[in-house]
């Protein structure tokens, strides 16, 4: 094995701590490490993939090959050599005693990613921008509604970096795709997200692996990435069918009534079910009406957690809206139910000392922090208020984006339709998650719904410490707001315009003048989304149950974007009815020719 230079030991781990085979990840002064058991030892590397700085640690380590889970990236776990490249991790010397675990790494210590090497050449205070007010600058050009869509226009007339003024403070505005990726690689060490996510969280009592930063965040990261892990996918998956089929039958309901429904709506309840049972354990049937109570309270909690963040100025403190008070009644009545949910599963936790937690709620319950403290009261309610909120939120406008795409692009449907019917053999829903893993053109046009219609058009950072970006000097506190769409729609993805999900589907890459690190709508580095695989496969579910069984015709209206602060689509709904489908003889005839076609 590969062995750094010399440097001082330190203590990572416990040995007791490296339970099974798969990856270990260990944080150490601001380092991040892997750690793999091989046959011929333990081993120990770098912990951020060379490629887009994801942590190692939430990959999967099997049969010697270390894969991470952002794209697939493979390396040998003896060697630490990249299998499909030139690329090659970094190498820690490890040593066991008295139980712990030891490490020693090269002075360029691997972690974060590093600061760039070339010397900064521009101030942001050098960069063009859009002309404002006096003292005021470009403060009250600012409004919430419509805020991508300017900084974008300005972004057209300014360029990729441009600064914006708020009296005496500038922040960095960037749209140019790879400057923004060092920003996003780098965290949590030199930027995190806006300083008011954290304090406003706290004022709310919602402090959780959302809005968490530097220590505090790493322990809460491992609960959520565990929890929401690939292996979990086909124990959970019977939950999932049983949240679809509820949404089936009420579908069934709607076309044989004729009635027009607003398909976002209905997405938010199908994957409020599906989260609330995955975070919680917890049953709350919104699809049938049973407990539709906490989705709308979730539905007006986000948006308004979201502007008081922006806020120029913390407003609430000194008057009370009408929409904040309603905020606040929601916030109450979710935490009392939050409360009572966290209350009856320790009763269960207690009745079954040593029971394996069987959901997030529950592994939070039995982890430590950082301290070896238990988790406070209000780190457990503000984790499981953010996770229901993450998880239904972007999910659900993920879907009804691709359903409006697809309604818009009737070759597109045809091509997802035969897919439907040649997998699932006229069945209403994929009966295993390999069945719906299998789904891939699903797959691929939720991705390029995102990629025409980004849910987050705009990231919001903060600097830790004196930096660089690109060759641009971003100092200490300063803020940097990343746009996610100018990017999305350039000329590297041909025709950008144009609703086309084979851009993502394997068999067509590589006649593309893009890649799948093209677009990241789960993020990238270290704080890559962890429930993408939970989300992806809800896709797949949902978008199976909906086009499988029915004619999705669009209602009458115009359909819009709206910023709230996902970019949301207004005026979506739909009539649904049922679908003929094709023979059985014809489904048969098209699963052979499939199956012809991909042997050797």
């Amino acid at each position: 094995m590969p062995t750094p230079d010399e440097g001082p030991w330190t203590r990572v781990a416990a040995l007791a701590e490296l339970v099974g085979e798969r990856p270990f990840g260990f944080s150490s002064q601001g380092v991040e490490l892997v750690l793999l058991r091989t046959p011929a030892g333990l081993r120990a590397y770098e912990g951020r993939c060379p490629h887009q700085a994801a942590l190692l640690a939430e990959g999967s380590h099997d049969r010697g090959v270390l894969v991470c889970r952002n794209h697939g990236w493979r390396f040998d776990a003896e060697t630490g050599r990249r299998l499909d490249g030139p690329e090659r991790l970094q190498a820690c010397a490890l040593r066991v005693e008295a139980g712990s675990i030891w490490a020693r790494w090269a002075s360029a210590a691997p972690g974060p990613e590093p600061r760039p090497a070339i010397p900064a050449c521009r101030r942001i205070e050098d960069l063009p921008g859009p002309r404002g007010l006096p003292i005021l600058g470009n403060l009250l050009q600012m409004l919430p509604e419509t805020l991508p869509r300017l900084l974008e226009d300005w972004a057209a007339a300014h360029g990729g970096a441009y600064q914006l003024r708020f009296g005496t403070r500038r922040a960095l505005v960037v749209s140019d795709r790879t400057v923004a990726d060092l920003a996003l690689r780098a965290r949590p060490e030199l930027f995190r997200r806006f300083h008011t996510f954290e304090s406003v969280a706290a004022e709310l009592r919602m402090e959780g692996v959302f809005t968490a930063e530097g220590d505090a965040w790493r322990p809460l990261r491992k609960l959520a990435v565990e929890a929401l892990s690939n292996r979990h996918l086909p124990g959970f998956y019977p939950v999932l069918r049983s949240v679809a089929g509820r949404l089936h039958r009420r579908w069934e309901r709607a076309a044989a009534a004729g009635t027009i429904v607003d398909i976002a709506e209905e997405f938010r309840r199908f994957t409020v079910d599906v989260t609330t049972a995955l975070a919680l354990g917890r049953d709350v049937n919104t699809v049938e009406g049973k407990d539709d109570v906490i989705e709308r309270h979730l539905g007006v909690i986000f948006p308004v957690f979201h502007e008081r963040v922006m806020a120029p100025i913390p407003y609430w403190r000194l008057f009370r809206r009408p929409s904040d008070r309603r905020f606040e009644r929601a916030l109450s009545a979710v935490r009392t139910w939050l409360g009572e949910v966290i209350a009856q599963a320790r009763v269960r936790l207690a009745a079954e000392p040593g029971r394996v937690p069987a959901n997030f709620l529950e592994a939070m319950l039995c982890e430590r922090d950082q301290a070896g403290q238990p988790f406070s009261e209000e780190t457990l309610v503000g984790s499981a208020l953010t996770m229901l909120i993450a998880g239904q939120d972007t999910t659900s406008t993920a879907l009804a984006w691709t359903v409006h795409h697809l309604c818009e692009n009737p070759r597109a449907l045809a091509q997802l339709r035969a897919e439907l019917d040649r997998v699932l053999g006229g069945a209403p829903l994929p009966d295993s998650v390999d069945q719906a893993q299998r789904l891939d053109y699903a797959d691929a046009a939720v991705h390029e719904a995102l990629r025409l219609s980004p849910i987050v058009p705009l990231l919001y950072l903060e600097a830790n410490d004196d930096t660089v970006l690109g060759d641009i000097a971003v100092p200490k506190g300063a803020s940097v707001l990343l746009l996610t769409r100018p990017s999305l729609r350039g000329g590297r993805f041909g025709v950008p315009e144009e609703f086309r999900p084979e851009r993502w589907r394997d068999e067509e890459r590589g006649a593309l003048a893009h890649d799948p690190t093209a677009h990241i709508p789960f993020g990238s580095g270290p704080r890559l989304c962890p429930g993408r695989s939970l989300a992806t496969l809800e896709a797949r579910v949902a978008l199976a149950t909906l086009f499988g069984s029915f004619e999705v015709e669009r209602g009458p209206g115009e359909v819009t974007a709206r910023y709230a602060p996902l970019m949301v689509p207004t005026g979506l709904s739909v009539r649904l009815h049922a679908r003929r489908r094709p023979p059985v003889s014809a489904v048969a005839a098209a699963r052979a020719a499939a199956q012809s076609s991909s042997s050797p």
